[in-house]
């Protein structure tokens, strides 16, 4: 039985979640590093919000862990570097916070254009006085929008509702999209300078830390004001601070801060500015959504290999897992195949799916094929870190479609390419469920794998199959299946041998010395 951790406060119903879904589950909160680092181990999953710090060492202790899940979209918190490294899944809920999250950066423009929080600290101190708070309308000025998401189109669409103009930039917004939402494209430095509002909902990026700096203030209209509520960092604090100071920024608002606990904030005493304490997601319908969420995605990949909203692998749908698995089994069997035949690194991976199999997404299927032709190498590992360690070393990786599928009704091949030669390994799933290799090189030969095979290359003379097939008798091994395929008479031959034993090395020593052998090698699956 999977067994998950959850280390940060969610609601109960996501306990109630797993353990309905025949997942065991245990709650501690507050753990510090070394308690964390401490309990870890033993564990399949583990479920968090912002507050634990999911570091390499938590990850390095953590042997058994197969899926990190945050209660949230942010994963600040967690080395993702390090998870992707140790083939762990992170997981987030991009979606069960959004609204609560546009809402409040709403909530926020509303604050900064009626100077709300200011007006409030007066009038409960006995004060009144009502010209000194003299706001601005949103109606009619131009809010920018930098990261037009999922988040950023819920605050372009509650702003058109405001009758705001609503210009975007965000690189992944195509035009058909920026239509629906009523929105204008634009290049970033035009946006800094025809905003009135600026709203900012990026993740946190080595592109995008300090996306507001000195330089990119200097462009912005004056009287502009800023709202952030996505993630500390990417305002320079300290630029914004020199600018409120001056006047070129009426005001600003931050929900997330460099730094947090946010205790000595360079932006804190400016009275043009607006704080909260990171309660963007703080509602009770968000912290709902995303607690049972995260249990949900956990639990379906435990229990059905399910990855969803994955940020450092590719995602596989509850729907989908099943239509995938014969296609990963597949993918698998290939990969590993050239990965047990080959003698040098490879330097190119060149991956064909064709037929049905190029109607699927490809992404999780190739990675898999990578792990299988890595693993021979390195135990640890898997779909989520081959891509990755592929990359470390080099390797080039490149994916062709088509629909002409060789004859088959769904094919995939693989080519490797090395220093010294060029592997081809392809197949195909019979029945749309059981693998088989259906052809090796230029040769075609229909061969399903088994644990323990015998993969020979030989020069097609007479006699040979005897010669092997003694061979195998006088050594004790029992022939399960036997698979042939030649590119012509008097060629090249293969035979897949699939055996009821593991073959001893030297028994393989002896049949790579029989006469016209090309080449021997035990294979295992």
């Amino acid at each position: 039985m999977p067994k998950v951790l959850i280390a940060d406060k969610l609601s109960p119903r996501a306990v109630d979640i797993f353990r309905s879904r025949g997942v065991e589950v245990e709650v501690k909160t507050g753990l510090k590093e070394p308690e964390l680092i401490a309990a870890i181990d033993g564990y399949d999953g583990l479920a968090v919000r912002s507050a634990t710090k999911v570091t390499a060492g938590v990850l390095a202790a953590a042997k058994s862990l197969k899926v990190v899940g945050r209660a949230g979209i942010g994963v600040d918190n967690i080395d993702l570097s390090a998870a992707t490294a140790r083939g762990i899944v992170v997981m987030n809920t991009p979606y069960g916070n959004a609204v609560t999250t546009a809402e409040h950066a709403i909530a926020m423009m509303f604050a900064l254009a009626r100077q709300i929080p200011q007006a409030d600290r007066s009038t409960q101190a006995g004060k009144w006085e009502k010209n000194k708070f003299m706001g601005v309308e949103l109606t009619n000025k131009t809010l920018g929008i930098i990261g037009c998401g999922n988040i950023g189109s819920i605050v372009a669409d509650r702003a058109r509702g405001l009758h705001m103009k609503v210009i975007a930039h965000d690189p992944f917004l195509l035009p058909e999209r920026a239509a629906s939402l009523n929105v204008e494209r634009v290049e970033l430095d035009e946006l800094f300078r025809r905003a009135d509002f600026i709203t900012l909902h990026v993740p946190l990026t080595n592109e995008t830390r300090a996306l507001v700096n000195r330089d990119t203030i200097a462009q912005m209209k004056s009287g502009v004001r800023i709202v952030n509520c996505a993630r500390g960092g990417l305002v320079d604090e300290a630029a914004l601070r020199e600018a409120l100071d001056s006047g070129k920024v009426a005001g600003a608002a931050f929900d997330v801060f460099e730094v947090e606990p946010a205790k000595d904030c360079a932006l804190f005493g400016q009275e043009n500015f607006v704080a909260t304490p990171h309660l963007g997601a703080s509602t009770a319908e968000a912290q709902e959504n995303v607690a049972l969420q995260v249990a949900e995605q956990i639990a379906d990949f435990l229990l059905t290999g399910a990855i969803v909203n994955a940020v450092n692998t590719a995602s596989i749908s509850p729907e989908q897992a099943p239509v995938l698995k014969p296609y990963m089994s597949l993918a698998e069997q290939l990969g590993s195949f050239l990965g047990q035949l080959a003698d040098a690194a490879p330097a190119e991976i060149i991956v064909e799916y064709a037929g049905q199999a190029a109607d699927l997404d490809t992404r999780p299927l190739t990675a898999v094929i990578l792990q299988g032709l890595l693993r021979r190498s390195l135990e640890t590992v898997n779909m989520v870190n081959a891509p990755q360690i592929a990359r470390e070393r080099g390797i080039q990786v490149r994916e062709h479609k088509t629909e002409q599928a060789h004859g088959y009704q769904t094919f995939i091949g693989v080519t490797v390419a090395s220093e010294d030669r060029n592997r081809f390994v392809a197949g195909t799933l019979f029945g749309g469920q059981q693998p088989r290799i259906v052809q090796v090189l230029d040769i075609p030969v229909e061969a399903e794998l088994g644990p323990h095979m015998l993969y020979v290359r030989n020069h097609d003379k007479p006699g040979f199959i005897g010669r092997l097939g003694r061979t195998l008798g006088d050594a004790g091994i029992n022939i399960a299946t036997f698979h042939l395929g030649r590119a012509r008479p008097g060629g090249e031959a293969i035979a897949l041998i699939q055996v009821d034993q593991a073959l001893p090395p030297a028994l393989v020593e002896q049949i790579q010395k029989l006469p016209n052998m090309i080449k021997a090698r035990a294979l295992t699956f």
